[in-house]
């Protein structure tokens, strides 16, 4: 797939397989839509609703200057 980098393979995410919900990292700057459609080709399943967020940057702080690295990615 292009724009799914791997799928997220943790006791959560197993337990959330048997009830047909799929947790997997994706491309940054990725829209929801296109999120949909890879998954739908992916798995071959028909999405109904999805759940998806960015994690933010860290704050780092120099002297009196507080700085933000980048988002996760």
């Amino acid at each position: 797939m292009d724009g799914i980098k791997y799928v997220v393979v943790t006791d959560k995410s197993i337990r959330l397989f048997v009830k047909n919900q799929y947790t997997s990292n994706v491309k940054s700057g990725s829209t929801r839509t296109k999120i949909k459609h890879w998954v739908e080709l992916f798995f071959g399943v028909k999405v109904i609703t999805m759940n998806s967020h960015r994690l933010p940057g860290k704050g780092r702080r120099m002297g009196p200057i507080m700085g933000h690295t980048m988002h996760y990615i």
